[in-house]
């Protein structure tokens, strides 16, 4: 029966990689709850579980007595001495204990006790294992497709990869090969879940570092990245080596760097820009394939207006604004387009305060002075702004406004 359990277990913990020693202690533990509840203590108890011999031994301490009063921690100089005639009173006399003698029901009750322990062993020891390989890249293959989720087997443990986390528009067959990168290990009452994703622009990020050496070795950085997985993807890179061109090195010789990481990606688009800390550069290389004609950025509402020529607006916005929204992702800013036509005709509409004969000289002079030189700017200030200048009052601010709102009409 010892070599039995001890034989069944050190195969467990072969095939699940856990410490021999770690194993030991279960084993040995078990063995001590099973003592606890048969004698009600475990003092003067010893377990050793024996790995190379495939034996669990079991000791009990007692003292030589004259008198027995408590059968569990003594015994009598008579009995002792029929073992180990040499014995003397007040020594220490050591029972082996077979584990058979616990009862069949307890010994089976163990077993399943050890298994339990082994099952939870395990579940530890792949959280801790995962939990540190948190943004590294595995490969496994499909082992069970769901409606919402695919389980990934890599290196005999199952994985998850979500609906959310994959690549919308691939499609997996069981046996796939499946690159991903190791998103989150989280604790579930069913034991660890480690999560992986394709969809992660962090998966896009590991794919660069694969390809281009540069980046893996520092001297080029990924300083932004805008994905939306399967269709697009913005990447701004700086060169830290002046002599290196950084959108270059990411391309590759005939592009043979960048196709080899669209195509893990399912084909998905990759702009690859110049990073600039100026953010009015940034944001004009951001909106590619657009030319901006003018960014007006304002930094500390983090928007900027993009003035965009007219056959480029469509580029600008991307299909579905798909553009756009990622150059927002990637610089930050809410970023508006404006049609240089628009702006020319908006440019075109305004109305200089000076020109305005119905204006006293006076009423002229303090509008500019206070940023009101164009009509329009007064029309989207409003009557409470014209009040806060000295000199206006409530009817002369009624009638301003009513005068330029004339020229609108």
């Amino acid at each position: 029966m010892n070599q039995e359990i001890i034989e069944a277990f050190k195969d467990i913990a072969k095939e699940k990689n856990i410490d021999r020693e770690y194993l030991v202690e279960i084993i040995e533990n078990v063995f001590y709850l099973m003592i606890k509840k048969k004698f009600g203590t475990t003092d003067n108890f010893d377990v050793i579980a024996n790995m190379e011999k495939g034996e669990i031994e079991i000791y009990r301490s007692k003292q030589i007595v004259e008198k027995v009063e408590d059968s569990n921690t003594e015994i009598s100089i008579e009995d002792a001495q029929k073992v180990e005639p040499d014995l003397e009173l007040g020594e220490m006399f050591v029972e082996i204990i077979n584990p058979e003698s616990f009862g069949r029901r307890t010994i089976i009750a163990a077993k399943q006790n050890l298994t339990q322990k082994i099952r939870e062993a395990e579940k530890e020891i792949i959280f801790e294992e995962f939990k540190n390989r948190v943004g590294e890249i595995i490969i496994g293959d499909v082992n069970q497709i769901n409606r919402d989720e695919i389980f990934v087997l890599v290196e005999k443990t199952e994985i998850l990869l979500p609906k959310k986390e994959q690549i919308y528009n691939e499609r997996y067959r069981r046996g796939d090969s499946v690159r991903a990168i190791i998103k989150e290990v989280v604790r579930t009452s069913r034991g660890p879940e480690v999560v992986v994703s394709r969809a992660d622009p962090k998966f896009l990020v590991k794919q660069f570092e694969i390809e281009v050496p540069e980046i893996y070795d520092g001297i080029i950085e990924l300083k932004a990245v805008a994905r939306e997985a399967g269709d697009r993807a913005k990447v701004a890179v700086i060169s830290n080596d002046k002599r290196i061109d950084p959108v270059g090195a990411c391309v590759g010789m005939k592009g043979i760097r960048i196709q080899s990481i669209v195509k893990e990606l399912n084909n998905e688009k990759i702009d690859i820009i110049n990073w600039s800390v100026d953010p009015e550069v940034f944001i004009s290389q951001a909106l590619s394939p657009s030319k901006p004609v003018s960014i007006d950025v304002n930094v500390e509402e983090k928007t900027a207006a993009a003035v965009i020529p007219d056959d480029q607006i469509s580029l600008a916005i991307g299909k579905g604004g798909q553009n756009i929204r990622l150059a927002s992702i990637l610089t930050g800013y809410k970023i508006e387009t404006i049609k240089q036509s628009d702006l020319t005709k908006k440019e075109e509409e305004k109305i200089d305060v000076t020109m305005i004969d119905e204006l006293s000289n006076t009423v002229q002079e303090k509008l500019i002075e206070h940023g009101f030189d164009t009509a329009d700017k007064v029309l989207d200030a409003g009557k409470e702004a014209l009040l806060t200048i000295p000199g206006i009052g409530n009817k002369k601010a009624d009638k301003i406004i009513e005068l330029l709102g004339s020229f609108y009409e």
